[in-house]
């Protein structure tokens, strides 16, 4: 279903904007999935995360806090993702479209329903029309988040973030923010405004939908974190899934391996729908020859 690619697509954008985000668990002992791959001389984690949560969640482990301590720096998705100076520019030249406004693409009736969420959320509808479908969408997608007691900045990398500025680790990134939101602005027309309408149904669905999402995760919950992730949006949407999965996973993998040639430990966190399925990051760091391996 398309409202399944919505959920996916929200959490490999995460972080862009302030409403790029999905997310959430409630406060709940957790111990998410956390794998490793190794050589002779150098140890990478692999962390699949959540992006928003509730300020009292509790996800951290002392497996998890390990692997980071040990670690001498963190790879996310992007780097810079909250800096307006860095994201500013790239909404503006591909979230925009005030030339053809928001209701022509979408009809009138999909335009009224993200007219009301855009007012409880506290964007004007003429605010509205300027955007184009994707970044409505994801904007949208925020409102219900936020009401519920969700806060961006308890997301796990921003809590990873702080942690590496506070020990003094360096940061890397898998891909510049630029790239992230490219994936949604080249989408085909009629693909980018299914992804709203299906946006505004999955919003009237409720939060309650996300806390059982996310429960999985929290529970390292594998079989239902692929069943929520992956499979639907690749038997519905198979060239989407290679576009958005399997293709960044081919190339993250990659470059892991590169970094596995080096010496040291790491630790690497990108949205949870990457780390479990068929085409996971593992699965293709399998047909490069590396072996990963889940840390029970």
């Amino acid at each position: 279903m398309l409202r399944d690619l919505n959920r996916h697509a929200r959490r490999l954008c995460a972080g862009l904007i302030s409403a790029m985000a999905l997310a959430v668990a409630g406060p709940a002992l957790a111990e998410p999935a956390l794998w490793a791959i190794k050589d002779k001389d150098s140890t990478i984690y692999l962390f699949g995360t959540i992006h928003v949560l509730r300020p009292d969640t509790q996800w951290r482990s002392a497996k998890i806090d390990q692997a980071f301590k040990s670690s001498a720096d963190l790879t996310l998705e992007i780097v810079g993702a909250d800096d307006p100076a860095v994201m500013q520019p790239l909404v503006l030249k591909y979230g925009l479209d005030p030339a053809k406004p928001l209701s022509s693409k979408i009809g009138p009736e999909a335009f009224k329903h993200a007219a009301e969420l855009a007012q409880g959320g506290g964007v004007p509808p003429q605010a509205l029309e300027t955007m184009r479908p994707w970044l409505a969408a994801i904007s949208l997608s925020m409102a219900p988040v936020i009401k519920a007691g969700y806060d961006p900045k308890s997301g796990v990398e921003q809590v990873l973030v702080k942690a590496a500025a506070e020990t003094g680790k360096a940061k890397n990134a898998l891909e510049t923010p630029e790239q992230q939101i490219r994936f949604f602005a080249d989408l085909p027309p009629k693909t980018e405004a299914d992804f709203l309408r299906a946006t505004l149904d999955d919003v009237d669905e409720g939060v309650a939908k996300i806390d059982k999402m996310v429960a999985a995760w929290a529970a390292g919950d594998v079989a239902e974190l692929e069943k929520e992730f992956v499979s639907e949006m690749k038997g519905d949407y198979p060239e989407l899934y290679e576009l958005l999965l399997v293709k960044r996973n081919q190339d993250w993998a990659s470059q892991l391996k590169t970094k596995l040639a080096g010496s040291g430990v790491s630790f690497v966190a990108v949205g949870s729908g990457h780390l479990v399925g068929p085409d996971s990051v593992q699965a293709q760091l399998a047909k490069l020859g590396i072996k990963a391996q889940r840390i029970e």
